[in-house]
């Protein structure tokens, strides 16, 4: 399985930018996705999950109310949309996917596949 994360690059605080991670795999819409980041110098944390066919969202406190996590199925692919960006959001953010059994959506080791990343840079 390969998930392939699109969409970032370089705006200015307040605008928005919309994330996708495509899988190469349709049996992946049954399971939990989520997108994390890691900015320069910290680690990788949580940023926003989807359970199986898209019926519960999660989100980290820092981006409820900015951020939108969605998927389509048919197109094996999950969203994030990102509106009023802060530059404290710059990071590089990745995909993930199939949630393990029993794993914790919040934790980078809960999950089987990665996507490489995708830059997103907010300028003030």
């Amino acid at each position: 399985v390969q998930l392939q994360a699109s969409g970032g690059g370089l705006v200015q605080a307040g605008d928005s930018l919309r994330l996708s991670c495509e899988a190469s795999a349709r049996t992946l819409s049954r399971y939990t996705q989520g997108w994390f980041r890691r900015a320069p110098g910290k680690e990788r944390e949580f940023v926003a999950a989807i359970s199986g066919f898209g019926a519960r969202t999660y989100y980290a406190d820092f981006v409820k109310g900015r951020f939108t996590i969605s998927r389509d199925n048919a197109k094996n692919t999950v969203f994030l949309q990102m509106n009023n960006l802060k530059p404290e959001d710059t990071a590089v953010y990745y995909c993930a996917a199939e949630l393990k059994p029993g794993g914790d959506y919040r934790g980078p080791s809960g999950y089987y596949y990665w996507g490489q990343g995708t830059q997103v840079t907010v300028s003030s």
